[in-house]
């Protein structure tokens, strides 16, 4: 007897040829992704053989642990062209960063023009621990600076899986959801998926990301998704075309 039940697909075939990626941390030796020349290469090819055609890399901005600026990010990105050019051209390599919202942030907003994936579009994230007590002051300030926010990986705070409405919350106050793509087979969890299937739901994912970090994040690909909300995953996937250069 045939199952009524279709098979759920790998999330490597869910990836369009010429998808754009807007979230990866492939720059070598520069925060907690690849390590070496050696690992971006790796990175890029597979990333190619899954489809990427353009890709953004954002290495992290946070203070204490990963400090970069905007002229180091720069530099590095400048420095994996030379050392990799025909790799970082087949992919159209791009960089912009990925901040983290914490007590220093709002100091680099009045010190600093961030770096963005396009044009005034600015990546941002939370601890995983809890969310910065002046939140709603740093979407506020990104806001009157005319920045557009889209906010790494929602489905990942832990904090807001027992109180979902804050999605809402964040999307009043000017929020655009980047969801991982990992999120998607349960590699980052139960928690976390349940939470990507809620927003998916929801219809509040904007956009969608690899997040690529070393070769474990790579080999997820090879898994089958567990979202129940195709359909919406493929819109997001689609609106990354917004980021093609």
């Amino acid at each position: 007897m045939f199952s009524i039940f279709k098979s759920k697909p790998v999330l490597k075939d869910l990836i369009p040829s010429g998808y754009v990626d807007i979230h990866s941390h492939l720059l070598f030796g520069i925060d907690d992704g690849a390590k070496t020349k050696d690992d971006t290469a790796h990175i890029i090819t597979t990333m190619k053989s899954l489809g990427f055609e353009q890709a953004i890399a954002t290495p992290h901005t946070t203070p204490l642990v990963w400090d970069n600026n905007k002229e180091a990010i720069l530099a590095k990105h400048q420095e994996t062209i030379e050392v990799l050019p025909e790799l970082t051209s087949s992919v159209n390599l791009r960089v912009a960063s990925e901040y983290m919202m914490d007590d220093s942030f709002l100091k680099r907003l009045e010190s600093e023009a961030l770096l963005t994936l396009k044009d005034n579009y600015v990546l941002v994230e939370m601890s995983y621990i809890n969310p910065p007590i002046q939140l709603q002051d740093i979407l506020f300030q990104l806001k009157s600076r005319g920045y557009e926010i889209i906010l790494a990986h929602p489905e990942r705070y832990n904090f807001y899986h027992k109180n979902t409405a804050m999605y809402a919350k964040l999307k009043k106050m000017g929020c655009q959801f980047q969801m991982n793509l990992l999120s998607t087979t349960g590699y980052y969890g139960g928690h976390v998926l349940e939470a990507a299937n809620y927003l998916l739901k929801e219809d509040m994912i904007d956009f969608v990301g690899s997040d690529i970090h070393h070769d474990k994040h790579l080999k997820g690909f090879e898994s089958k998704v567990q979202i129940k909300d195709i359909k919406n995953f493929e819109k997001a996937i689609a609106n990354n075309q917004f980021f093609r250069e």
